[in-house]
Parts: structure tokens; C-alpha cells; sequence
């Protein structure tokens, strides 16, 4: 697996034209994209099948959260996209739901998404969850464990435990990187690519540095530049 098959570039953009102008731009520096909430509902089901059939990896940020037999039947739906990795919310019944509509789909794999990097300890609070945030963490990752999901979507400041504890059962996806001196946005918990890297995580998602740059395809470089260096 190269450094670039490493970089998950998520296409948060408003329009799939928008989206398609980058990728063009990428060119050969993009191998694996991230189709979220925000193409979903506008066209972004046939880009990602489109992306699909070009040979690039997909990741369906859809993040499932319903009754288990709910998901359990998208999940057997976004199953028929092609996809490589699939988000749900790291919770038993979801899990076990979701486990089980992906059933022997030799390629999509299911990340259990444990606390969005954009949530801090505080904002955990306001809703009611006490439980200290890297335990909680910890603790949904378990949960993905025991169902059998492939991997976690979690921040790099709790990569290294979730690898000391699972090892490569689980494999992790971390948002929230963003190269040094870089607008931190609307993240809470965000390090650099080659800090995550070295924490445990086998996939980094950057949206941001990558679509915003003057030249898309050189920041890609630059990121697995660093992915490469850490490795």
C-alpha cells in the first residue's frame, strides 16, 4: 500500500461539478475519495459509482445510525455501490445490523465512527456523557470489536490506544489532520499527518488542505509526501 492509497480525500464540496473539478485536478494523486452528507443527496450515490468504475477507492461517509434491522438493509443497498469503506455509529445494534448487511462483500468494510473529532470533552458534557472522552472512545471501539467491524473512525490522539488494545484487529481512520500551520476550522482534536501516523492510524482523512489548495494536486503530494515519511 503506497503513502497514497493512505489519503482519504474527502470531497466535501456543494455540487458534484465542484467535486469533479477537483478530481480531475488530482489526477493520478487521488486514489481513494470520501463521499459524505453533503453530495450524498445531490447526485454523489452515481459519482461515487462513477469513481468506482475509474478504479479509484471510495469511502461512503453515510454514518448509519437507525435500528439494527433498519441498517442492516442500506447497508446490503450501499453494498451494491462498489464502496471500500462504509461509516456507521459505533453503537451494538447498529454494528451487529450493519455486520450483518455487508455479509460476504469480499471489498466493503465497516468503520465504526466512536467521537466525531469536532466534539470535545466539554461539548460531550452539554449532552449528558460523562464518561472521560478517551474512554468513551475505547469503549465504542470495543463495541466494534465484538461485532465484527473492520475498523473506527477516531481522532489520532486516541489512535495509539485503540492499537495498543486492539492491535490490527481494527483497522483506524482519522480525521481531523491537518498539515502544520494549517486553519484548525471547526476541529477540536486535529494533529498533523505524520503525527497520526505515528499514533496508529492507517488512513487519514483531509478535505480542506486538499480542496481549498491553489494547486489540490501538490498539497496531495506534500501530505503523502509526509504519510510516506512517517511510515
Amino acid at each position: 500500500m503506497t503513502a497514497a492509497d493512505k489519503l482519504i480525500i474527502a470531497l466535501d464540496l456543494p455540487a458534484v461539478a465542484d467535486a469533479e473539478k477537483i478530481i480531475d485536478s488530482l489526477g493520478n494523486d487521488g486514489v481513494f475519495y470520501k463521499i459524505g452528507y453533503q453530495l450524498l443527496s445531490i447526485g454523489g450515490i452515481d459519482l461515487a459509482a462513477r469513481l468506482g468504475t475509474a478504479g479509484k477507492k471510495i469511502f461512503l461517509d453515510f454514518k448509519f445510525h437507525d435500528i439494527g434491522a433498519t441498517v442492516e438493509r442500506g447497508v446490503k443497498s450501499a453494498c451494491r455501490l462498489g464502496g471500500d469503506f462504509l461509516t456507521v455509529h459505533a453503537e451494538p445494534d447498529v454494528l451487529k445490523g450493519a455486520v450483518a448487511g455487508r455479509g460476504d462483500n469480499p471489498r466493503l468494510k465497516i468503520l465504526a465512527v466512536t467521537v466525531l473529532t469536532s466534539l470535545d470533552q466539554t461539548a460531550l458534557t452539554r449532552t449528558g456523557i460523562t464518561t472521560p472522552l478517551a474512554d468513551l472512545v475505547l469503549k465504542r471501539a470495543e463495541f466494534a470489536a465484538e461485532a465484527g467491524a473492520d475498523g473506527v473512525v477516531a481522532s489520532a490522539r486516541e489512535a495509539a490506544a485503540i492499537k495498543a488494545r486492539f492491535g490490527d484487529a481494527l483497522e483506524i481512520v482519522t480525521p481531523g489532520v491537518r498539515p502544520a500551520g494549517a486553519n484548525a476550522d471547526d476541529q477540536k482534536r486535529i494533529v498533523t499527518p505524520a503525527d497520526a501516523i505515528h499514533a496508529g492510524a492507517d488512513f487519514l482523512v483531509v478535505g480542506r488542505p486538499i480542496i481549498n489548495a491553489p494547486d489540490p494536486a501538490a498539497a496531495a503530494r506534500m501530505i503523502a509526501a509526509e504519510i510516506d515519511g512517517a511510515g
